[in-house]
């Protein structure tokens, strides 16, 4: 019991300290690119890094919790609705702007997925399902771009998986698509997953 309130304590701090880098990030991101301030940091590959560190954790967060809470449809449906309020709004009133399947879109998403299928995942041993999601997740990394990854490869995927709004969810993006925040379910949901068996490792390590 002492182990796993050390271990909620150092989630809530993970979690505080990458909401705090959120802000900074998106604060950055505003004085950039809506106000016009030089900032040559975050114009480089810095601010990709960043950005990339805040989302990765994030995700990784959502599903190492999906093992600690209860009710992931419920909470995936809302967190889902606020992803959906969230490209409704920027579609409405700030078009140029929008946010067409943002992280909160995915992270509903996956939680819903997640709670239809958990029975699946709680089957697969720990050790097995982390280290095939990291896997998957390195070789679906680019399918945004049309390609699969292989050791010392790269697999173009056919034009048309890449056709419309529906494939584009999936991680098949159309063309001319654009949002300022885009996660596709694949290949996001595999590194939602290591965070999911990442749970479950620590949780049979602690037995």
């Amino acid at each position: 019991m002492e182990d796993r309130k050390v271990r909620y304590r150092f989630l809530d701090g993970l979690r505080g300290f990458t909401l705090l880098s959120m802000i900074s990030y998106h604060a950055c991101w505003d004085l950039f690119y809506i106000k016009g301030v030089n900032l040559p940091f975050f114009a480089d590959s810095f601010g990709f890094v960043w950005q990339q560190s805040i989302c990765w954790t994030f995700i990784l967060l959502s599903g190492f919790c999906i093992g600690i809470g209860r009710h992931p449809l419920r909470r995936g449906a809302v967190v889902f609705g606020a992803g959906l309020l969230v490209s409704v709004v920027t579609f409405l009133f700030a078009y140029e702007e929008r946010i067409l399947f943002g992280v909160l879109t995915f992270l509903g998403s996956a939680m819903l997925i997640f709670g239809w299928t958990r029975r699946v995942w709680e089957r697969v041993p720990a050790a097995l399902g982390l280290g095939v999601s990291a896997l998957l997740f390195g070789a679906f990394y680019k399918i945004n771009q049309g390609v699969l990854l292989w050791p010392g490869v790269e697999v173009s995927l056919p034009s048309v998986l890449y056709a419309n709004a529906f494939s584009t969810f999936w991680g098949f993006k159309e063309p001319y698509f654009f949002s300022t925040d885009y996660f596709s379910f694949f290949p996001w949901f595999f590194l939602f997953l290591c965070g999911y068996f990442l749970f479950k490792w620590v949780e049979e390590a602690g037995h």
